[in-house]
């Protein structure tokens, strides 16, 4: 297995691998260091016959705050980690700590994953549209598993949900006290076994990276280039409203 670095911290139990982000500084947020680190750890954990399955997890209060409006990675960078996730053939478990925050792409982690635990307190918020931009390139894996009133409702939005709706329109699957259980089934399950379920729940996912990844990291590009964007990024950087607030 690969050694922690500087923001991905990973240690191993019994067959589970868990990778923790660890830039609690920056809220852990998607900087081109932290994805590429990310991505690295789940390439060793996907050779590894050792690992049966992987915990995604988080230090700090923030899973991750989204996009690192000063080092983002490219959106191609960012969709082959989407995609390593969703292909990796062992599970890979989101786990958002009690009280925790997940915010704009950090949803989009979670969408990857194959199963996602949230601890009480935790909240949630698809916030680009309030910078200017969309939730482009993490639809990839938002809204083939999203109730789509509900999409609507936060792509729109922008809103904090905490963990009951987040169960409720498909992001979070069930609360973290069923971690332990989980883990327990995963380890009690065939390496072959899980391999080939997991194909068979993300060949949907899988379709929509085909014929929409292009034009939505197009749309990303586009967008955080914009007059808009660059003023909703300042804003934010900046502590205040931005121009368009009425």
């Amino acid at each position: 297995m690969s050694p922690a670095t500087d923001t991905v911290t990973v240690t191993e139990e019994r067959g589970i691998t868990t990778l923790t982000l660890d830039s609690p500084a920056t809220r852990n947020a998607l900087s081109g260091t932290l994805v590429t680190e990310l991505a690295d750890a789940l390439t060793a954990c996907g050779k590894d016959p050792a690992v049966r399955a992987v915990v995604l997890t988080h230090t700090g209060t923030t899973f991750s705050a989204g996009a690192d409006l000063k080092a983002p990675p490219s959106p191609y960078t960012f969709v082959d980690l989407l995609r390593q996730i969703v292909e990796l053939p062992k599970p890979v478990v989101g786990h958002v700590t009690a009280g925790g925050h997940t915010r704009a792409g950090g949803l989009g982690l979670l969408g990857a994953c194959d199963i996602v635990l949230a601890g009480e307190g935790a909240d949630f918020a698809l916030t680009e549209v309030r910078i200017g931009v969309a939730p482009a390139v993490i639809s990839l894996t938002l809204l083939p598993k999203l109730e789509p009133r509900a999409a609507a409702r936060h792509y729109l939005t922008g809103e904090r949900f905490g963990v009951p709706e987040a169960v409720a329109m498909g992001l979070v699957t069930a609360g973290d006290e069923d971690l332990p259980g989980i883990l327990d089934s995963l380890r009690a399950a065939s390496p072959q076994g899980l391999r080939e379920a997991k194909r068979l729940v993300t060949a949907r996912v899988l379709e929509t990276f085909e014929r929409d990844a292009e034009d939505l990291v197009r749309t990303s590009a586009t967008l955080f280039a914009s007059a808009e964007a660059r003023e909703g990024m300042t804003a934010f950087l900046e502590r205040r409203d931005p121009a368009w607030r009425l």
